[in-house]
């Protein structure tokens, strides 16, 4: 069962939106689970976003693409993610692209992102490589 890091979130809804609770759906890919597929990999790394998870989102991101380091703005919510399209990104495929809106929030404002981001997959791993910002 994925740590809750002290939080509580495990027995609450997943921030990703998926319907599951915390420690059965990010939990454990947060914890350092290996996610099945790049949509798993997507959902994992908004909640780490929604977490303030920069350890997640620097482990998860290719190193080819990878920043030396992230500075999360806490003064940014993150509410919700809803996956627009998927190519490929299965189990059994080495890349995958996930189109994502998410919504966020920062004091009196609020937007969308859209992104069109893409994964590749190595031995088990996913990784986030980069994306197209709508």
């Amino acid at each position: 069962m994925a740590s809750d890091g002290g939080n509580g979130q495990d027995s609450h809804r997943c921030p990703c939106g998926s319907g599951d609770v915390f420690a059965r759906c990010c939990g454990p890919v947060l914890d350092g689970v290996p996610a099945s597929t790049a949509e798993r990999l997507m959902r994992s790394r908004f909640t780490a976003f929604s977490l303030g998870d920069a350890d997640h989102l620097l482990a998860t991101w290719h190193p080819t693409t990878r920043p030396d380091s992230l500075d999360l703005d806490a003064s940014l919510r993150w509410r919700r993610l809803l996956i627009v399209d998927r190519v490929a990104g299965g189990p059994f495929d080495r890349e995958g692209v996930v189109e994502f809106a998410a919504t966020w929030e920062q004091q009196s404002e609020r937007g969308v992102l859209r992104e069109r981001s893409r994964f590749v997959r190595e031995g088990r791993s996913w990784f986030y490589v980069d994306g197209d910002v709508a």
